[in-house]
């Protein structure tokens, strides 16, 4: 991240019926600990953690927002939870968000239901969430922290800062014949070696080739969870390209 880039926050949401918080802190994993700075991990690492009420509409913006379907136990947990458990800790690269997600694992494993993400909307059950620790490669991280809104006209993400990197923007009329197109760039970005940046040329996997013809300024407000300091990227295919040229 340049000295210019506003710093990236994660925060996580997760539910559960713990009776009191002594329940909670009696269920966590060996070796963590909840202070008032938060979190604290094995090796001193802290999350900042904020207790959240219950209200009425969350439940179902969970349901509605799970990437897969979280089990009928996990939602009902979410249908009777008695407390969000905020956690908010840096983003901005892969290592950090991997540290965020291991976190929200802590308290899946002390009774949490699941996760929603502010930074993307999207949502997931416990146990998945858990198959994304297992995994923590960058395409489980991508898979859990960037949602997918697909337009009439436009695909694009919502989510990528938590990783550090660039959202991407791509029209419906280049990838309908292969809708997986924008998740192969998605892929293709995060296990890129190197920043990708306006100019930049992808090969995909399939062979198709694509540029980044624009980079453009954020989509959502500076102090949204949605907002993405390192912008948006514009692609078009190749072949397009050179027939303009």
């Amino acid at each position: 991240m340049s000295n210019d880039t506003p710093p990236v926050e994660i925060t996580l949401r997760i539910p559960g019926n713990w009776a009191h918080p002594g329940e909670l802190i009696e269920r966590l994993p060996s070796g963590f600990q909840i202070s008032p700075e938060g979190m604290v991990f094995p090796d001193g690492q802290r999350v900042e953690m904020v207790p959240m009420a219950p209200d009425r509409q969350f439940a179902q913006i969970f349901e509605s927002s799970c990437r897969r379907p979280a089990t009928r136990e996990e939602l009902a947990r979410v249908q009777n939870y008695s407390v969000n458990i905020g956690l908010i800790g840096p983003g901005g690269s892969l290592d950090a968000a991997r540290t965020m997600m291991e976190a929200a694992a802590v308290i899946i494993q002390a009774g949490g239901a699941g996760v929603f993400i502010d930074n993307c909307g999207l949502a997931h059950g416990g146990q998945q969430w858990l198959e994304y620790l297992e995994d923590s490669s960058p395409d489980a991280l991508s898979f859990a922290f960037v949602s997918i809104v697909r337009g009439e006209q436009v695909a694009y993400t919502i989510g990528m800062h938590a990783l550090g990197l660039p959202e991407i923007r791509m029209r419906q009329v280049d990838i309908e014949s292969n809708s997986n197109l924008i998740i192969d760039v998605l892929r293709y970005i995060c296990q890129s070696d190197r920043p990708v940046d306006e100019g930049h040329a992808l090969i995909l996997e399939g062979g198709q080739m694509f540029h980044v013809v624009s980079k453009s300024n954020p989509d959502f407000g500076e102090g949204t969870p949605m907002y993405n300091p390192y912008g948006s990227l514009k692609l078009l295919p190749a072949k397009e390209i050179a027939e303009r040229n």
